[in-house]
């Protein structure tokens, strides 16, 4: 049955699609019975009821612990060190209240932790004027006028998220500021567009680079600025890049599966590729375009299709047995209210999953912007990043079911049961050669989940971990002060090294990762030859799409 319509449950799908609206798409029922199973645990447990009652004897005995929100010297005069002390000190405790209460379910007992301290956060010191001496400060020197403005600025950000706008200022533009190294649409289908950038040197390798970016986001992530832009770095290095630009799916899409995003989008792309004279291709993959484009490179493999020069896979799952917190979303009462949410309208909205990805660095994405944005009245400038960040898009309903269902709650990839084509795929197929990278502090695909592609394949992997986060890690250009990368090969057949013992074995290096892939990336290419030009255009990048 087509998933646009509304579903077969009626009200209760109904009802659960008007209750997502409140909760951001999280689901009551999931959170409540996390919640009955640690309190019926622990009303059953006196020696750990024991133990919290001693701890909380000993609060005031603890030593002072750093936090960096309570980093600034202010915080060390009183009354605000002990404000900040003692809301540490209940913070610690209701982390021992919520860890290791025998019997409770491991996702049940990680869940209660999760939410409970994201509900203490609400209530740190530094949420709130009166109890912020940065704040108070400010206020003193203003005459209260950060107080105003920062008002102003909730009224004008409640009223936009009225409207469902984004806080842009239009600064930054797509095609102009952003997504702007020059380019032509070589291929558009009713899914992608596959754009092709125009080389700066004379000759190239013959094996271009396809890239298929997550289609949760636009994919000039990977494009972003002239200063910031990966295809442009890799088309200065001699390569000839394409990249995938999936359309931004809405109501008549909802019918759209795994199998629709493989066929339309990444076997469309490799086939255009070769239809512009190139038999071979290094593919590369982010975040969910590396899962995508895994499963795909394992179909190829299990049929005998050898035309991947290389795979690489930047900060992309294919294991999701550790997918680390946002994990906790995911379970069979949440997927079931997002299928009862998406069946009103056939996709997920953006800002149903955005809630979630918020709250897993709810200090750095929510209340540090509280604080400087409406106690101290500062507005944090438009960038380039937060402008691509507020350009999300929507998830087809059968398209998002499968892929929770089949990767998160099934684990089907790394278990050689994902179906594709009727028949399942298995990574240990794969014999070309994987170039993999993980971040240090990635909260969506943790490097530990990441890093066990290479328990899971049967080729030669080179796994490369950098610091910074999911996009920062990534954005990670040779001019970037304060980048380092760890990497090491793994060559078919070495034993097995687990990742605590792989990170502590690898020193760091620095620098940016970029001159390391490229240099990889050559070393598995054949001898540049002449730059030719496609014959067919249908538009200058970054095509129609990317506006939708």
């Amino acid at each position: 049955m087509s998933m646009k319509r509304k579903s077969s449950r009626g009200l209760d799908a109904q009802w659960h699609a008007a209750l997502g609206q409140v909760t951001g798409g999280l689901s009551p029922a999931a959170l409540a019975t996390a919640y009955l199973d640690w309190w019926l645990h622990m009303i059953g447990s006196p020696e750990k009821q024991a133990e919290l009652i001693r701890l909380s004897l000993k609060l005031s005995e603890q030593e002072d612990q750093k936090d960096p929100r309570f980093a600034d010297p202010a915080w060390q005069k009183y009354p605000y060190n002990f404000l900040s002390q003692s809301f540490l000190a209940a913070e610690n405790w209701w982390n021992a209240a919520t860890t290791d209460v025998h019997g409770v379910d491991p996702k049940h007992a990680k869940i209660v932790n999760f939410a409970t301290r994201q509900w203490l956060d609400m209530f740190s010191p530094a949420n709130f004027a009166a109890t912020n001496p940065l704040v108070q400060k400010r206020t003193q020197e203003e005459g209260g006028q950060n107080l105003w403005r920062g008002s102003r600025y909730w009224m004008e950000d409640f009223n936009r998220l009225l409207a469902k706008a984004p806080r842009t200022s239009g600064k930054y533009v797509v095609g102009n500021d952003l997504a702007a190294t020059p380019g032509d649409v070589v291929m558009r289908n009713d899914l992608v567009e596959v754009i092709r950038y125009r080389p700066t040197t004379a000759k190239v390798h013959p094996e271009p680079i396809l890239i298929v970016p997550a289609w949760i986001m636009k994919f000039y992530i990977l494009d972003l600025t002239a200063q910031h832009s990966m295809v442009a770095y890799l088309r200065d290095q001699g390569f000839e890049v394409f990249i995938l630009s999936w359309k931004n799916p809405d109501e008549a899409d909802a019918d759209l599966s795994m199998q629709d995003y493989i066929d339309q989008g990444v076997r469309a792309a490799i086939c255009q590729v070769k239809k512009m004279g190139h038999p071979r291709l290094h593919t590369a993959g982010y975040c969910l375009g590396g899962t995508l484009l895994s499963i795909v490179a394992a179909a190829m493999a299990r049929d005998g299709d050898d035309s991947l020069a290389s795979i690489s896979l930047l900060a992309a799952q294919v294991d999701f047995s550790e997918p680390g917190e946002l994990g906790l979303f995911i379970n069979e009462s949440q997927v079931a209210f997002l299928e009862d949410i998406m069946a009103t309208h056939g996709y997920l909205k953006a800002d149903q999953m955005a809630g979630a990805f918020q709250l897993l660095r709810s200090n750095d994405l929510i209340w540090s912007r509280v604080i400087r944005h409406y106690l101290l009245g500062e507005r944090t400038p438009d960038n380039p990043l937060m402008a691509w960040n507020a350009d999300a898009t929507r998830m087809p309903a059968r398209m998002h079911t499968e892929y929770l269902r089949q990767l998160f709650l099934k684990n089907d990839l790394a278990k050689g049961r994902f179906g594709v084509d009727g028949k399942a795929v298995a990574l240990s197929d794969i014999r070309a050669d994987i170039y993999c990278v993980a971040t240090e502090t990635d909260h969506v695909s943790p490097w530990k989940s990441v890093y066990r592609l290479a328990l899971l394949t049967d080729t030669d992997v080179t796994f490369v971990l950098t610091n910074g986060g999911h996009n920062g890690g990534i954005l990670s250009e040779p001019e970037h002060k304060g980048r380092h990368f760890r990497s090491a090969h793994k060559n078919e057949g070495d034993a097995h090294m687990t990742a605590p013992k792989w990170f502590d074995a690898h020193a760091a290096q620095d620098g940016s990762w970029w001159p390391h892939w490229a240099t990889w990336l050559k070393d598995h290419s054949n001898p540049q030859t002449k730059t030719a030009t496609p014959k067919k255009s249908l538009g200058a990048a970054p095509g129609s799409y990317v506006f939708g």
